[in-house]
């Protein structure tokens, strides 16, 4: 780190981050004394990070923690005072100290008196090598000695290991109100469909020796001990260093680089052309095959070379180029393509902290541009296109194109491919040649392969028939990768046909429900009953549902979980098969939420009360606010919360842990909130916004009835006001939701400060398009005439006229239409663009113009002939949309 930095650089960048990046303008507004003084903390800011955080919980303290690195990595990078390696090294030591206090703390919780020994994360990937992205997941293998592991009376070690485990990636992962810490990923870990999430030691080396696959070997170039017991975790290491550097090298071994290289190249390099929504990461010529090209190379050269075993990609490409393993110039284009790909991956990432390789589309990628200190999105591109032109040729050069070149059997099964359809059968050949060598955990046993190929001609047949056959291969492809087990998958498909081409049609047209797929091929065992392909019933229907049987409280979480997930991917085949209105859709995607949150707040009040009791005469409220408020929401939606509690505030709780009343609440509503927002052994269900609450992140989590209405009556800003015209309450007796419910309708009613609400409206809503833009030509939510647009006419007249309120927005432009308030054409406007966004979740999640085939099932689920149709429509829709806002704004 330097020892003096440029203040004046550090100034400007944080002027631009928070200008162009609505994440580090939060980060700057969250943690004002990082902002303040930044030059001065970026001189030690792993110090600097922790400061004067000792008190606090230790989930509270590594969430403060986050929050600084972040802002602090971001001016260092985007000053220029950190180079790309100091960037990644700081991150990834934040991520080593945050996982081995998580491993500490989880530890000493369970047994309080003991050392944290006897449990070690051996870090992986970008972690291992101190490469972490700016928004990056860990991808820890977690290990134990039943020896030294310290456990409770009568505990074995593995149940302590893995409840070890779970407390850790809680404390990381889990998101509450000063979000979460590191995203954990434990699917490396040896056969992870079958093993719990820690393993011994000896067992872990055991595997590694006898039955480990390829892609394991290349993995652990990368791999370190980081947290906990790291004495044990470089025993391990040293025990399976023969595995990793072979020091002969024969045939097989050339066989498995060579195969990897080529799923590498296949898999991620078609379609990735450079311009808007080119893939840093796995596009041609991209990240991923500058580290491959170094990683095949450590492989071969390494077993006889140990100064070529150095983990970071830009280390290795030095001394690759040093020993003459590669072309000196072609190690330094590599290293130099390597840190401009990588510094601008993290300005992607910087915008939202979302963990995204796209290049963004139209004013998003000049916004990106802007944050590199560039003037637009074209000079980035021109600037990037030289680097990604030169890493193509250099790691094409790892083996010759084998296009002409398929073996006789191989070759029939291109010309089976050619024939069903596919236009690529050459790259499917060596896709197919990939499963069939156990290329991933799925097909890693014999059974697994033997069911593969039971299922392999008539799979080809139902991809061949799908719309667009080569996108739905791979995706089949991204889906088995990340599939723990295949045999049943396998076998239900062979034994229900019809199951195989709905399948490819979701796989060809739907990229999100392909993602779900990815992560539970079991999803598709719903679609076997025809009634999945019915409407959802009704809340009460489904809360009965999710609350049958006597399950314990975690079993409960799962539970609900895997209903939902069922359900909803069962909701998004229902548009693409095309047997259901996107409207109706979206109405069942909200009673699916409002069930699940209906079960789960239930059954945490009673998990709660069990230790705490019950306040007197008070009770926990919970309203929705947004989309889930209006009974509409998309595959991707969130959910809009606000909690509430009835009775007196200074009460207290009567069980054998006493609580008073505000500090019930608040434990409450954080339990709820982790009940429908952390992930389980089942999943993840719906990420939580509370952010609507009153005085948003900066108040408490609860208020009280009584709070909340002064809060709305004497203190309430416009964009609040304008949010309570879609809330309703979800939880709670009959007699608190109409409590609360007559205190909303008080409100809008007109119990509020008088204020210029067309006036607040206009700013609010170009700072939201400043700082929150479209994300391409068909995003129907923030274009200019989009829904926002639509949301904010109607909440404006709604306001303005004290007339026309109804959570539901469709009902609310009827009543206002038959007002004379708004025109009658934004009724029609409102079911297309509902439609649309509901519908491009599934299917063009990205916003941008789909393949035709897409195109054709958007305009089905539009009712409209053509994709010409869906244009025109939008643009008609849009235009109606802004002469609407428009006239609002004339509102006082």
């Amino acid at each position: 780190m330097n020892e003096t930095v440029n203040s004046q650089a550090i100034s400007a960048a944080l002027t631009r981050a928070c200008d162009e990046s609505p994440f580090l303008k939060l980060a700057a507004q969250r943690e004002p004394g990082v902002a303040s003084d930044p030059a001065r903390l970026l001189l030690d800011p792993l110090v600097a990070v922790f400061d004067g955080l000792d008190g606090l919980p230790v989930a509270t303290r590594l969430r403060r923690a986050r929050w600084r690195i972040a802002l602090l990595a971001a001016l260092g990078d985007l000053s220029g005072e950190w180079s790309l390696e100091t960037v990644v090294g700081t991150l990834t030591e934040f991520a080593d100290r945050a996982l081995d206090i998580a491993i500490r703390a989880a530890i000493a919780e369970r047994t309080p008196d003991a050392d944290p020994v006897g449990f070690v994360a051996i870090a992986l990937g970008k972690q291992g090598s101190r490469e972490l992205n700016y928004s990056s997941d860990i991808d820890p293998i977690l290990l134990f000695d039943p020896e030294t592991l310290p456990t409770r009376p009568r505990e074995e070690p593995q149940e302590a290991a893995v409840r070890i485990g779970k407390r850790v990636v809680e404390l990381l992962q889990a998101r509450d109100g000063d979000g979460y810490v590191l995203r954990v990923d434990l699917r490396l870990r040896p056969s992870s469909e079958v093993t719990p999430i820690a393993l011994p030691v000896e067992a872990a080396i055991g595997y590694y020796e006898s039955a480990a696959l390829p892609w394991e070997r290349a993995a652990f170039i990368r791999a370190r001990a980081c947290a906990g017991d790291v004495a044990l975790g470089e025993r391990f290491l040293a025990a399976i260093r023969p595995f990793v550097w072979r020091r002969s090298l024969d045939f097989g071994a050339i066989a498995e680089i060579r195969g990897i290289t080529a799923r590498i190249r296949d898999h991620h390099a078609q379609g990735q052309a450079f311009g808007p929504g080119y893939d840093l990461k796995r596009g041609r010529g991209g990240i991923r095959e500058v580290e491959f090209f170094a990683q095949v190379h450590q492989l071969i050269h390494g077993g006889r070379e140990p100064a070529l075993r150095v983990p970071a990609t830009l280390d290795a490409l030095a001394a690759l180029g040093a020993a003459g393993r590669i072309d000196a110039r072609d190690a330094e284009t590599l290293a130099a393509a390597y840190r401009r790909l990588r510094t601008v991956e993290h300005r992607v990432q910087m915008i939202d902290d979302r963990q995204t390789h796209a290049l963004p589309a139209g004013e998003a990628l000049d916004r990106v541009a802007r944050l590199d200190g560039l003037a637009d999105g074209a000079a980035l591109l021109a600037d990037l296109s030289a680097h990604v032109e030169a890493v193509g040729p250099i790691y094409d050069a790892i083996e010759p194109d084998t296009a002409d070149r398929l073996p006789d059997a191989e070759a029939g099964l291109a010309t089976r491919l050619s024939e069903a359809g596919f236009a690529d059968p050459a790259s499917a050949v060596r896709r197919v040649a990939e499963w069939r060598s156990a290329a991933y955990p799925a097909l890693r046993s014999a059974p697994a392969r033997a069911a593969l190929e039971d299922v392999l001609p008539g799979l080809i047949a139902a991809l061949g028939e799908a719309p667009d056959p080569d996108a739905a291969l791979l995706r089949f492809d991204r889906m088995l990768a990340g599939l723990p087990s295949a045999i049943n998958f396998f076998r239900l498909i062979d034994a229900q046909p019809q199951l195989a081409r709905l399948l490819a049609t979701v796989l060809s047209l739907a990229p999100t429900l392909a993602d779900a797929l990815g992560r539970r091929a079991e999803l598709l065992d719903g679609l076997i009953d025809a009634s999945a392909l019915e409407p959802v019933g009704e809340v009460a229907d489904l809360v009965r549902a999710m609350a049958a049987g006597r399950l314990e409280y975690e079993q409960r979480l799962d539970h609900v979980r895997r209903v939902v997930a069922e359900t909803r991917f069962a909701l998004g085949v229902q548009i693409v098969a095309g047997v259901r209105d996107p409207l109706e859709v979206a109405g069942g995607y909200a009673r699916l939420a409002e069930a699940a949150i209906e079960a789960l707040a239930a059954a945490t009040v009673a998990e709660f009360e069990r230790a705490h009791g019950r306040v007197s005469d008070s009770e926990l409220v919970i309203l929705a606010l947004g989309r889930l408020g209006g009974g509409a929401l998309t595959h991707a939606s969130d959910l809009d919360l606000v909690y509430l509690f009835t009775g007196d505030h200074a009460a207290e709780s009567d069980g054998k842990r006493p609580l008073g009343a505000v500090h019930y609440y608040n434990r409450l509503a954080q339990r709820v909130t982790a009940a429908l927002s952390v992930p389980t052994a089942s999943g993840p269900l719906y990420p939580v916004d509370t952010r609507l609450r009153p005085s948003g992140n900066q108040g408490p989590l609860v208020v009280s009835l009584e709070g909340f209405r002064r809060y709305q009556t004497e203190s309430a800003w416009t964009w609040e006001h304008m949010a309570l015209t879609r809330a309703r309450p979800v939880f709670g007796s009959a007699q608190a939701r109409e409590r609360t419910q007559a205190i909303i309708a008080a409100v809008l009613g007109g119990e509020r400060p008088e204020r210029d609400i067309a006036a607040d409206a206009r700013t609010m809503r170009a700072e939201m398009r400043a700082h929150k833009p479209a994300q391409g030509p068909l995003d129907a939510k923030l274009l200019d005439g989009g829904l926002v647009d639509l949301e904010f006419a109607v909440h404006v007249r709604q306001l303005a006229h004290r007339a026309g309120f109804s959570p539901d927005l469709a009902a609310a432009i009827l009543m206002l239409a038959e007002a004379g308030l708004v025109p009658p054409d934004l009724i029609a406007a409102h079911d297309l663009l509902t439609r649309l966004i509901v519908t491009l979740r599934l299917v063009a999640p990205d916003a941008q113009v789909p393949p035709p085939p897409t195109q054709a099932l958007i305009a089905r689920a539009l009712g409209l002939a053509d994709w010409n149709a869906v244009t025109t429509a939008m643009d008609r829709v849009r235009e109606q949309v802004c002469a609407a806002w428009e006239a609002a704004q004339g509102d006082e």
